[in-house]
């Protein structure tokens, strides 16, 4: 029977059943341990056998320590995926890193590579934890410890973020940090209470958040870097920014009573904005009204000093005429509106008649 149909019945290539018994139904005494000699070579033979070679030859061990050797070799053959990168460990110590493709290094013992997923996005939440970690239903657990932060002006927030990153240098990710996460989380709650102690709580709660989460991801990285790390800091994103719990209903009070503040000043600034325009408006007109009525007598008082002194020019070289005319003038003026009767001295009754032309007038006009 050859080794094949030996093992196809169950029983022991070396001359014996499995079960160590003469017989096939497991009964009879039990036959001892072949000789160490023997079995080397029916195994050399039964080789032989398969291989075509004659009994006794090298030439089939060497062609099998030939195929072990090549597949040995060709074991050191690695690929690297798109979103990995390979790091080569020689006896236990990282050697280099290689980026996606097709790679050789030397066979175990002597080499082995790691190839971890660097453009996965980690998530790390600081302040709170989220209902799958926590193992309820729904909703968040806060975590006190890590989301109460003191504000600049001495006030105290609650604030709740997460942090995204990816690796950026597998070798020093894997080699430079023991705990990721843990060291993460550790360096950007250093600096989120870096950033919080110097803004004020009105500035954190309301339009500056954008600029806090930018300024945290910026140290955060600083000092991942500094730890030769390997990680990148992809985003900083803030889930929440409130006061505490304790003091919430006080701090919106406050918030009310500054909101009434604005009202107050933005409409004291509109009635403030509608009065003084006016107000400086009026005041314009009043300085050019005075400024009008300035020159309009100056000028007067300059053209009565003109005609004064071109009267007084004529006055000197007509004095009696210069006189008459001045009297008649002034006379002129003196009776222009009151009733006048003419009494002649040289006529015999003394009375000369009047014919009152501008009474006939008026009475003409009413008609």
């Amino acid at each position: 029977m050859s080794f094949k149909d030996k093992i196809l019945s169950n029983q022991s290539p070396w001359g014996s059943n499995p079960g160590g018994s003469s017989n096939g139904n497991g009964s009879g005494t039990r036959r001892e341990p072949p000789n160490l000699d023997d079995v080397i070579k029916n195994f050399q033979k039964t080789i032989n056998k398969f291989s075509g070679g004659k009994s006794g030859g090298s030439r089939p061990i060497i062609l099998g320590l030939l195929i072990v050797l090549v597949l040995y070799v060709a074991s050191g053959l690695y690929r690297v995926l798109p979103d990995e990168q390979g790091v080569v460990l020689r006896f236990g110590k990282f050697i280099n890193t290689t980026q996606p493709g097709l790679h050789y290094h030397f066979p175990t013992p002597f080499e082995r590579v790691l190839t971890p997923k660097v453009t996965k996005v980690n998530r790390v939440d600081v302040g709170f934890r989220p209902a799958s970690d926590t193992g309820r239903s729904s909703g968040v657990g806060n975590v006190p410890e890590e989301s109460l932060m003191l504000t600049g002006d001495e006030n105290i927030v609650d604030i709740n973020y997460s942090v995204f990153w990816v690796i950026k240098d597998a070798g020093k990710f894997l080699f430079n940090i023991q705990s990721p996460v843990e060291t993460v989380k550790a360096t950007s709650e250093t600096a989120m209470r870096e950033v919080i102690a110097k803004n004020e709580i009105q500035t954190i709660l309301t339009e500056g958040r954008s600029n806090i989460e930018i300024e945290v991801q910026e140290i955060t990285q600083k000092i991942l870097d500094e730890y030769n790390s390997g990680i990148q800091i992809t985003q900083v994103q803030t889930q929440q920014a409130d006061p505490p719990a304790q003091v919430i209903d006080a701090f919106r009070d406050v918030q009310a009573a500054r909101a009434d503040r604005e009202r107050a000043k933005n409409e004291a600034e509109a009635y403030a904005n509608d009065v003084i325009p006016r107000a400086r408006g009026e005041a314009e007109q009043v300085l050019q009204q005075a400024e009008a009525y300035k020159k309009e007598v100056v000028a007067k008082a300059e053209g009565e000093a003109s005609r004064f002194l071109a009267i007084y020019g004529e006055y000197k070289n007509a004095k009696q005429v210069t006189q008459e005319r001045m009297y008649l003038e002034t006379m002129e003026k003196v009776l222009a509106d009151i009733d006048k009767v003419i009494i002649d001295k040289d006529s015999g009754s003394g009375v000369v008649p009047y014919l009152p032309l501008p009474e006939l007038k008026k009475s003409g006009g009413n008609n």
